[in-house]
């Protein structure tokens, strides 16, 4: 991809390097929460204030709150870093003009760094589940160890690939903003599991059609793609398909499983979005065969 000469975006925070872990610091140690419930029991039956309780229960001590550190704008001598930037910000672009031209405004999300853990407005977040929105907070969550074992485990290389994943994120976020993701949450507390799980499928190549569209109109803007990359963001979206997913890891396919779509799936929508630039393209609720 050709991005060295674009633009960074402001909505990066970088928590590498820093505790996962939130909570109450009271005389140089963390309280649990447990301890904490048992503060509050105590000081409703007693009378008292909790912080006093909390205060004995940790030996002495002023209590105070441990608060986050600010987040930061990733070094510059970090290209990775740099390159998921230059990425957000070529979201912002594409998904401001495109919510411009349906007489909405759009809301730009913040997409965060982290290593490890971190917390989020959806509870801890972990390396291990890999990049996720959180409708919370409206943040993008990535630890860019994933975009190694994108490369080596899932033989998904290349800058359009690690794009994919950023875009397809996002592309939840456009969903939250257009009350799509609401609609699917309740709609899936009315259905079992089954239909539960067609439903986030449908969410999920939704996403893919809109990181599509993304990329076609990124391209279309600022001219950044280069032979072989739409290859490599079809083969990130294949590596990623459930079925594939499934066999690599038990050694059968269970397709009522599903929650985000086969591999011919995920490539058929991301084409969609990109071969048409157009949003109207990405309505998976609305069609049988996807």
């Amino acid at each position: 991809m050709r991005m060295d000469d674009h633009r960074e975006s402001d909505n990066i925070e970088d928590r590498r390097g820093r505790s996962g872990g939130g909570g109450l610091r009271l005389g140089g140690g963390k309280m649990g929460l447990g301890t904490i419930a048992i503060a509050l029991i105590a000081s409703y039956f007693l009378g008292i204030n909790p912080m006093t309780v909390l205060s004995m229960l940790a030996g002495g001590g002023m209590p105070a709150i441990e608060q986050q550190a600010p987040a930061s704008r990733p070094p510059a001598d970090d290209p990775t870093a740099i390159f998921v930037s230059r990425v957000l910000a070529s979201t912002e672009d594409t998904w401001n003009q495109a919510f411009r031209e349906m007489g909405k405004e759009y809301q730009e999300p913040k997409l965060v760094l982290f290593s490890g853990s971190t917390p989020t407005a959806c509870g801890t977040g972990q390396s291990a589940m890999g990049p996720f929105y959180c409708p919370g907070d409206q943040k993008v969550y990535i630890d860019l160890t994933f975009f190694r074992e994108l490369k080596d485990q899932f033989k998904a290389p290349g800058e359009f690939a690690q794009a994919y994943v950023v875009a397809h994120e996002v592309g939840h976020h456009v969903q939250h903003l257009l009350g799509i993701a609401d609609q699917v949450q309740q709609a899936k507390q009315r259905v079992g599991e089954t239909e539960g799980n067609a439903l986030s499928v449908r969410m999920e190549l939704q996403a893919d059609c809109l990181a599509g569209v993304w990329g076609k109109r990124t391209d279309t803007m600022k001219s950044v793609l280069e032979p072989g990359d739409l290859e490599a963001a079809l083969t990130a979206a294949s590596a990623i398909g459930d079925d594939r997913l499934q066999q690599q890891s038990q050694g059968r396919i269970v397709p009522e499983s599903f929650t985000h779509g086969s591999s011919a799936q995920r490539m058929r929508w991301f084409r969609r979005g990109f071969d048409s630039g157009d949003f109207n393209q990405c309505n998976t609720f609305k069609t049988k065969q996807l």
